[in-house]
């Protein structure tokens, strides 16, 4: 491993592009790691990202820290590196006795100079410039120009369509999709979507946006049409009683109010929907009816008990879903500092079940019925799907 040791304090440094540490030699929850360099305040960082499931754990270090972790990864925990240079490739494998094989390639990784400052301009996947729909819902300037009261705004669209990216495997091809968006309010999201996806991506589409407010409705619809968007059509409606489509590959809903959330959902699963995308707002229901027994000492604290409530609604959401057959992720939509309401449930229905995967489903069933029995959780979204 004398070899590896040397390696390593050769090539971690400014020149480095990434590391992947993998194969892993027991039995352990981390799945790989990945480091990268980064500059901050001018000081050269090294970022590890440790892979748990679908979580990642994010440390700093500096280069001597980095080198030392790095050799006892590969001492004790993995099999593999595989380390890009700006000039050359590098394979290390160790075996079960400790020996290291290297193998290196000479080649060009990036003909220019790596920014490695945390602080670079990112690049959104909607641009500023040459929009049309927002500069019409005056988010941007016609030159192409963020305004600055709507930064906020840019930035929410961007990160939304980022988690559409992530998901357009999950779309059925080869067919015209059917998008709706319940509760779609003024439509910024709802105008991004149907921009990304037709006109960037090239999908065809119909998108419908939902919303009680007739002005809004009515607002949406004359800028659809002033903007050529032949297949965007919006609709004055409540959720729970919207029955204008007889199947939907994707149900957006973007902070809709309580129980609206619920019914949204619902309706997406009896539609089959491929991919459910929800940021939910306001659950009341479940702080009025919690029996918090053993938590009773936090949540007799009233603000505490409504933020557990709205946490414990999300989550029970997210298990109702994948108990319908979906892989559901929750995830952080926004920055807490600019709205409370930031979690993103995902769900992503999944084609294949193994009598495994049933077997372990089962057993989370119980184990939910037991809380929701116990701490008295039975909301809308459980009781709207066990109606036949």
């Amino acid at each position: 491993m004398e070899k590896v040791s040397l390696l390593l304090e050769e090539t971690i440094n400014e020149n480095l592009v990434r590391v992947i540490i993998s194969n892993k030699r027991k039995s352990m929850e981390i799945q790989k790691v990945v480091i990268h360099p980064f500059l901050k305040n001018d000081k050269l960082l090294f970022q590890f990202e440790a892979f748990r499931g679908k979580q990642v754990f994010h440390d700093n270090r500096e280069k001597q820290d980095a080198v030392c972790e790095m050799f006892r990864l590969l001492s004790e925990d993995f099999k593999q590196m595989e380390m890009e240079t700006k000039t050359e490739k590098i394979t290390v494998l160790v075996s079960k006795k400790g020996k290291a094989t290297i193998r290196r390639k000479q080649e060009i990784i990036c003909n220019q100079v790596k920014d490695l400052s945390h602080n670079r301009k990112k690049e959104y996947l909607l641009p500023a410039k040459d929009v049309p729909f927002l500069v019409e819902l005056g988010i941007t300037t016609r030159d192409g120009k963020v305004i600055d009261k709507k930064y906020k705004k840019y930035r929410q669209i961007n990160r939304f369509l980022e988690f559409i990216q992530d998901i357009l495997p999950k779309l059925p091809k080869n067919k015209k999709l059917t998008i709706v968006d319940f509760g779609c309010g003024k439509s910024y999201l709802t105008f991004a979507m149907y921009y990304y996806l037709k006109i960037q991506q090239g999908y065809e589409l119909q998108m419908i946006g939902l919303d009680l407010k007739e002005d809004v409705i009515s607002h949406c619809n004359e800028l659809a049409k002033k903007l050529g968007y032949d297949e965007l059509f919006f609709l004055q409606g409540d959720i729970s009683s919207y029955d204008g489509v007889d199947s939907v590959d994707m149900v957006v809903t973007l902070h809709a109010c309580d129980t609206a959330t619920d019914f949204a959902l619902e309706k997406a699963v009896r539609w089959g929907a491929s991919v459910i995308l929800s940021v939910p707002c306001c659950q009341h229901e479940m702080n009025q009816q919690i029996t918090p027994n053993i938590l009773e000492p936090v949540c007799k604290y009233g603000i505490l008990k409504e933020r557990i409530s709205a946490l414990l609604t999300d989550g029970i959401r997210a298990n109702l879903l994948e108990q319908q057959g979906y892989d559901v992720q929750l995830l952080e939509f926004i920055d807490m500092e600019h709205t409370p309401k930031n979690i993103l449930i995902r769900g992503v229905k999944q084609n294949e079940t193994s009598q495994r995967l049933y077997k372990k489903l089962q057993n989370e069933v119980s184990v939910y019925e037991t809380m929701c029995d116990t701490m008295n959780l039975h909301g809308t979204l459980e009781k709207l799907l066990k109606k036949p």
